[in-house]
């Protein structure tokens, strides 16, 4: 048995070495970094960055739109993908296809979907032509504050598939008689959905929040490849701050502003573990 044990390290080593050097290190690496002027000398000046960089104009609004759209995108997949696998839940084995395809959006390269999106968001696009022929004037999509719509659609037409597919399988591994009884007993849909659905799959369902919103901290891509690196306020996300400062060479601001945003988010997530521990209490 040790001699087992002696060889799973063996094998695991490798995998450890690269995660220390590429991972561990540059995080506690760049704590150090960010407690420091950004001189050649690195002298230590313990929080001043931190200080100065929440009096920042742009940090806060970069900080402000990141959360607001995460706020938007996260909780909107999570609806849609719920109400999407609940239908294909009903319709299997036929919804094969359709999960399939809800699912290629997904798999797509983002530089296709965004090829697809300006086209389509265009001045002279589809949905401007969508939006003439219901008797409306057209919009500039692509500039200014609308700018947001197509950016929340492009993200939630690229993850909602991936959450239809995890909300799926947890549907599916609910005993079928138990929706067989409530029928019995006279429970209509919502009496289904909120008593049995929704109270058996309250890890799946915080998994998918919390999975969507890592993704939608991240959509500074879609910003970026839309927008530019200096896009409209109302779409400016703190990515876009930390890769001009990182373009400027000043990485304590980019150190500084991503250890300030991440302790926003162990904090967030640390609520929603609470928030899931005592709903599951309450409901077991």
């Amino acid at each position: 048995m040790f001699t087992h044990k002696k060889s799973m390290w063996l094998f695991l080593l490798p995998g450890a070495l690269g995660l220390m050097l590429f991972y561990i290190v540059p995080f506690f690496g760049g704590i150090y970094y960010s407690l420091t002027d950004g001189s050649y000398k690195n002298a230590f000046v313990g929080l001043t960055n931190y200080v100065n960089i929440w009096q920042n104009q742009m940090f806060v609004l970069g900080l402000k739109n990141t959360m607001e759209l995460s706020l938007i995108c996260a909780p909107l997949v999570w609806l849609l993908s719920f109400a999407i696998a609940s239908l294909l839940n009903r319709l299997r084995p036929r919804g094969a296809f359709f999960r399939n395809s809800v699912l290629l959006p997904y798999l797509m390269p983002s530089s296709a979907m965004l090829l697809i999106w300006l086209v389509a968001f265009d001045y002279g696009g589809v949905i401007n032509r969508v939006v003439t022929a219901l008797g409306f004037e057209r919009v500039m999509w692509l500039e200014g504050a609308p700018l947001r719509v197509p950016i929340v659609l492009l993200f939630v037409w690229k993850n909602l598939g991936f959450a239809v597919i995890i909300f799926l399988a947890a549907l599916q591994a609910i005993p079928e008689p138990l929706y067989e009884f409530a029928r019995l007993e006279g429970a209509g849909f919502w009496r289904q959905t909120f008593g049995i659905t929704l109270p058996m799959i309250v890890p799946t369902a915080f998994l998918v929040i919390i999975l969507e919103w890592i993704n939608a901290f991240k959509i500074f891509k879609e910003v970026y490849f839309i927008g530019g690196a200096y896009p409209d306020e109302t779409v400016y996300t703190l990515q876009n701050y930390m890769n001009n400062m990182y373009g400027k060479l000043n990485y304590q601001n980019v150190t500084t502003a991503a250890y300030s945003f991440a302790v926003i988010v162990f904090a967030l997530f640390g609520a929603l573990f609470i928030i899931q521990r005592r709903l599951i209490r309450r409901l077991s």
